[in-house]
């Protein structure tokens, strides 16, 4: 067996049986990080029926997806990583899903560019929860204008994504963004 889905295997056993614990009947959707990784390396993965993957750059995906997603359809694309304005119109062709929106600017690029194809895009917000300057994410106190503005641009939000400060109590910041 592949080593790569040997890994994926033991990564969902190790999630189900903390779930069992819990339990919580549904396992989380898993998103393979193929960022750097050449196909030939992913091939077994999707051979094998994981259809979820991660990338952080678009030039990477343009070159790496459009065939291999024609190939296989239940294949799910997300933008994992900073997306510049200047590469939405290309990361729209290739992701399904972008999880870096980030400001109106982008929410509203994005949301021209899918009218153009006639595709809509899931996407997630990020949050810059502890306002750290070296981080991306909307500030918390806009949080609230951006989502209006990505239901009036017609953008399909399903959620947040929010990275923390390191070497601190989550719990804080969690509590606050339920």
């Amino acid at each position: 067996m592949d080593h790569s889905v040997q890994n994926l295997i033991n990564i969902k056993n190790n999630i189900n049986s903390k779930l069992e614990y819990l339990k919580i009947n549904k396992c989380p959707n898993i998103i393979a990080v193929s960022k750097t990784f050449k196909l030939e390396r992913i091939m077994p993965l999707i051979q094998y029926g994981h259809f979820d993957y991660g990338e952080n750059k678009v030039q990477e995906a343009i070159e790496k997806w459009p065939e291999v997603k024609k190939d296989n359809p239940k294949i799910k694309l997300h933008m994992i990583g900073k997306l510049q304005t200047n590469k939405v119109k290309f990361a729209v062709k290739v992701f399904d899903y972008i999880h870096s929106v980030d400001s109106f600017k982008l929410a509203e690029k994005i949301a021209t560019e899918q009218k153009k194809l006639n595709k809509n895009i899931k996407i997630f917000i990020q949050v810059n929860l502890a306002n750290e300057i070296q981080k991306s994410g909307v500030n918390k106190k806009d949080l609230s204008d951006l989502v209006d503005c990505c239901k009036i641009n017609h953008l399909n939000v399903l959620g947040l994504m929010c990275i923390p400060p390191l070497n601190t109590d989550l719990n804080i910041y969690f509590k606050e963004m339920q």
